[in-house]
């Protein structure tokens, strides 16, 4: 038997995207025969991620949990090709069991959360070894977590949209409220939590358009500031999370319910993430 060097086992796996074990045992049984390897990985289905890196990964599954006590919590996706794939035992284990193993290890980013262990395995090779059964793209690269006095998470139906969010402190009906913003989130897809958190970018483009807007209009050009402004807070009203309308109650901003029995009560921090977006 050939003895096969780190260096091959790892130019293997970049190849193949297949796991180091399966890359090490497909050049020990060729004898380091680097076709050979490849054709006995392919034939395991191994080969697949490489062979198919320009397939679009649209599909695929979202999902928000938070820890017992609701104080750490976890959003990611995990894309796939295919529906049929999305919708599959094992694939939803799959990405569960990441939502699992990130409340468990709390890791800080991406990078930490693909290099932890799931079984005997990095999250990375998992990923692979996944991606060998199936045949399909996969794509880990959305992902979130949020520590705060109180953390909310909600996944809508079919797990297309999963949203994360965190409160500054705890009160007595915190859970009801903390479903309803986690809601809110997912049907409204605010851009930032109030308009102080939008970006000067962003700003300056409704601004913008909002004067074009006027001028097509035919409005004068010395009204064309304070109409965009106009404007500007509408799409602040529409678009911050404190100021739309409360989905259950359109007569009250989210603002206004956040602090009908507390009003230091805001939200600090929000993630929602959707298929296709």
């Amino acid at each position: 038997m050939a003895n096969i060097t780190a260096a091959e086992v790892a130019k293997l796996r970049k190849q193949t995207g297949a796991g180091m074990m399966d890359c090490k045992k497909a050049l020990q049984e060729n004898d380091g025969d680097f076709e050979k390897a490849i054709d006995f990985l392919r034939k395991k289905g191994a080969k697949v991620a490489a062979k198919r890196a320009d397939k679009d990964a649209t599909e695929g599954y979202v999902i928000a949990k938070t820890t017992e006590d609701k104080t750490f919590g976890v959003v990611l996706m995990v894309n796939c090709e295919t529906d049929f794939v999305a919708k599959g035992e094992e694939f939803i284990n799959f990405v569960t069991g990441l939502a699992d193993l990130a409340l468990e290890n709390k890791p800080a980013n991406l990078a930490e959360m693909t290099s932890l262990k799931l079984g005997n395995v990095t999250v990375t090779d998992a990923l692979a070894e996944l991606v060998g059964k199936t045949g399909e793209k996969m794509e880990f690269d959305t992902f979130a977590t949020i520590a705060a006095p109180k953390v909310y998470g909600y996944n809508h139906i079919g797990n297309k949209i999963g949203t994360l969010v965190a409160f500054n402190k705890n009160i007595a009906d915190i859970d009801e409220k903390g479903h309803d913003i986690a809601m809110q989130i997912a049907a409204m897809n605010p851009i930032a939590i109030d308009k102080e958190n939008v970006s000067k970018e962003t700003i300056d483009r409704e601004l913008e358009v909002g004067k074009e807007l006027a001028r097509q209009e035919g409005k004068p050009e010395a009204m064309l500031d304070k109409i965009a402004q106009g404007r500007l807070g509408k799409f602040f009203k529409e678009n911050t999370l404190v100021n739309q309308e409360f989905i259950k109650d359109g007569k009250v901003t989210v603002k206004q319910y956040l602090q009908d029995t507390d009003k230091d009560l805001t939200v600090t921090e929000f993630y929602r993430f959707a298929l296709g977006s």
